[in-house]
């Protein structure tokens, strides 16, 4: 469903400069209780996987800037991702994100639906403007995700000759994030004691890419089971000396 809101024809000026003094930045409170973990378990298993470069910026419900119009207009998506960004001054915490002006255009963004309204579909090309309008036609960001956690419902977008087209799923119900060259889709299961569906990450060998939480528990079991072969060995080893001790050997000599 795309919620259509007083459309506009006219193409809108849009122009990259700093974020003004002024400006208050929105803290507006989750509206999805599930968004936090979905953000957190998305950008954790990426860093898991070392697929997380020292200049890349991924954000959760962080202000994307832009000047439209004259007018700044800011929105948070629930998870974003730029490819690299320039740094900022030592001490200063990054508030906001003005695309081409602190670094590369937004790359992915990602909206979890909330159970309210269809403002993530909206395509009001009218201040307030829509979100898809917003990532669409003013960011240009070249996927957009939509979930809907509770039916749960993935929808993956590809800006193609500048519209959104709506990507078909494969046999396994993902879809192709060409930014990562991995593929999303949903998990159910439980991550950190909270149980529900996820949104997880798939490389193109249909590997899951693993949260850091699994990752430690991998390597626990291996070590462990490092530990029991190694057991395993020098129980053989003891009652083959045995053994040869009975025969009259003296494997002393044999050392």
């Amino acid at each position: 469903m795309v919620l259509q809101i007083s459309s506009s024809s006219t193409t809108p000026t849009v122009t990259w400069e700093p974020l003004p003094a002024d400006f208050v930045l929105p803290d507006d409170p989750v509206e999805n209780i599930q968004q936090p973990p979905l953000a957190a378990a998305l950008t954790d298993a990426l860093g898991a996987a070392g697929r997380i470069e020292q200049i890349a910026l991924i954000g959760s419900n962080f202000g994307l800037v832009a000047t439209v119009n004259k007018q700044t207009v800011v929105k948070a998506p629930d998870w974003f991702f730029v490819s690299q960004v320039h740094g900022v001054a030592e001490g200063t915490i990054r508030r906001s994100y003005t695309p081409n002006l602190e670094g590369a255009p937004v790359s992915v963004v990602m909206e979890f639906l909330s159970n309210e309204d269809y403002g993530e579909l909206s395509v009001r090309s009218t201040p307030p403007y829509g979100k898809l309008y917003f990532y669409e036609q003013i960011l240009q960001v070249p996927t957009y995700v939509t979930y809907d956690p509770y039916e749960p419902k993935l929808e993956v977008r590809y800006l193609l000759n500048g519209a959104y087209e709506t990507q078909a799923a494969d046999a396994s119900g993902r879809v192709r994030i060409p930014e990562f060259d991995l593929w999303l889709g949903i998990w159910s299961g439980e991550r950190l004691g909270q149980t529900m569906n996820w949104l997880r990450w798939w490389d193109e060998a249909g590997n899951l890419l693993l949260w850091s939480s699994e990752q430690a528990e991998y390597e626990r079991l291996r070590a462990q089971q490092e530990r029991q072969r190694a057991e395993r060995e020098r129980l053989r080893a003891d009652l083959l000396a045995a053994k040869l001790r009975e025969l009259g050997v003296d494997i002393d000599r044999l050392a």
